[in-house]
């Protein structure tokens, strides 16, 4: 069996800000709206359709995505340049740094609805431990 993830919903308070954002920061086209949804495809056919809820009905999400290490100094710019906080941890307690996480580099940032982003260079488990 060949099963695939091929879209999700991310709730927003403002569905195309959400979109923007995201697609500033990773350097992806925004869709055509489409009914509710604002899409940004992946460069693997995954859609993340954001669609407007009220905020109070917002809960937070973690959305990661694995990019090369070209990529990531790009976003990584990007993310200074806008004075977007970051963090080298999901927990905040380690802010304006990344991380080195299985020999690679990563960082957490949030997205304008409150939802955890994280930008990796190597999937978890695939290299070097990480230090204790």
């Amino acid at each position: 069996m060949s099963v695939e993830l091929n879209h999700t919903i991310v709730h927003a308070r403002d569905n195309r800000e959400s979109a923007e954002f995201l697609a500033h920061f990773l350097d992806l086209e925004v869709g055509t709206e489409w009914g509710p949804f604002i899409p940004v495809v992946l460069s693997n056919g995954v859609t993340l359709d954001f669609a407007a809820i009220p905020a109070e009905a917002i809960v937070m999400q973690h959305y990661a995505f694995l990019v090369t290490e070209e990529e990531f100094d790009q976003i990584f710019r990007r993310i200074q340049d806008a004075k977007i906080t970051y963090w080298a941890d999901p927990h905040g307690k380690q802010p304006g740094e990344i991380n080195r996480n299985d020999g690679g580099r990563g960082m957490y940032f949030m997205d304008p609805a409150g939802h955890g982003m994280e930008v990796i260079t190597r999937p978890y488990g695939s290299g070097e431990p990480i230090a204790s």
